[in-house]
C-alpha cells in the first residue's frame, strides 16, 4: 500500500493512494480528504461481540469504515484526534496496542482485545491492549512524537503506561508498582509495565492522562 506520512512528530497527517479497486480501513472521524470516486462503507467490524469489545473496553470505534478507490486510482488522507505522530508497522504476524492508537490498516488484519490484568485496571491507562494479526499494513497514531526501542532478548525496560504506545510478538509484560509503596502513591508515577525483549516497542513523548493533570487547573471555573 503506497502512503507518504506528512508533517512529522507532530500534527502527521496519513496519505493513502489507493490502486484502481484496493481499499483501505479506518477508525470512524479519522478521514481528513478523500477523492470524488473513492467509495466508503461503515461496518461494525469483526461481528457485534467483536464489535463491542472493541468499543466498550479497547477504547475504538464500535464502526469502522473502509474506503474503496472505483474506476481509477484514488487518495485518501487520515489524520489522528489530537496532537501526535503517525507510524507504519508493515505487520506479519501479531502486534499489540494501546487502546486509541489504532489509526488504520489494509483489508485483511485481525483486530482484537487482550486482557492486561488487575493491575492494568489499577493502572488508570487502559485495561486492555489491542491485539492485531495478520499480514499486512499497519498505521497507529500516538500522543506527541513515537520513539522506537529494539530489545535484545532477556533485555528489560520499564515504561509509564501512559507513554507505551505499541510492542511486537515475542516482548513479554508485566505490569507493577514504580517502587515501594511511598513512591507507588507519591512519586506521580504509580504503575509501570515492564517489558522484555526480543522486539520492538515503541513509545509516545508525551502522556495524555499527565497533560489533562497539567491542562485542568489552567480552565475556567464555571459559574453557577
Amino acid at each position: 500500500m503506497k502512503h507518504d506520512i506528512l508533517y512529522k512528530p507532530v500534527y502527521s497527517l496519513l496519505k493513502v493512494y489507493l490502486e484502481p479497486e484496493e481499499s483501505v480501513m479506518a477508525e470512524t472521524g479519522a478521514m481528513v480528504t478523500m477523492s470524488p470516486n473513492v467509495e466508503i462503507k461503515t461496518a461494525a467490524r469483526g461481528g457485534l461481540f467483536s464489535s463491542l469489545k472493541r468499543s466498550m473496553i479497547g477504547g475504538e470505534s464500535f464502526f469502522q469504515n473502509t474506503f474503496t478507490s472505483r474506476g481509477g486510482p484514488g487518495i485518501v488522507t487520515f489524520a489522528p484526534p489530537y496532537m501526535g505522530d503517525v507510524q507504519h508497522i508493515p505487520i506479519s504476524g501479531d502486534w499489540f496496542t494501546q487502546g486509541g492508537a489504532y489509526l488504520a490498516s489494509s483489508q485483511g488484519l485481525v483486530i482484537d482485545t487482550k486482557f492486561q490484568g488487575l493491575k492494568g485496571l489499577m493502572s488508570g491507562e487502559g485495561l486492555f491492549f489491542l491485539k492485531i494479526s495478520g499480514s499486512g499494513e499497519l498505521f497507529i497514531s500516538s500522543f506527541g512524537a513515537i520513539h522506537e526501542i529494539e530489545l535484545d532478548p532477556g533485555q528489560e525496560i520499564k515504561v509509564d503506561t501512559g507513554n507505551l504506545v505499541a510492542f511486537e510478538q515475542g516482548i513479554t509484560y508485566t505490569v507493577e508498582r514504580v517502587g515501594g509503596l511511598k513512591s507507588t502513591f507519591l512519586s506521580g508515577e504509580g504503575l509501570v509495565t515492564r517489558l522484555r525483549g526480543p522486539g520492538k516497542v515503541l513509545l509516545q513523548t508525551r502522556n495524555s492522562s499527565s497533560f489533562v493533570s497539567w491542562l485542568y487547573p489552567m480552565l475556567p471555573i464555571p459559574k453557577n
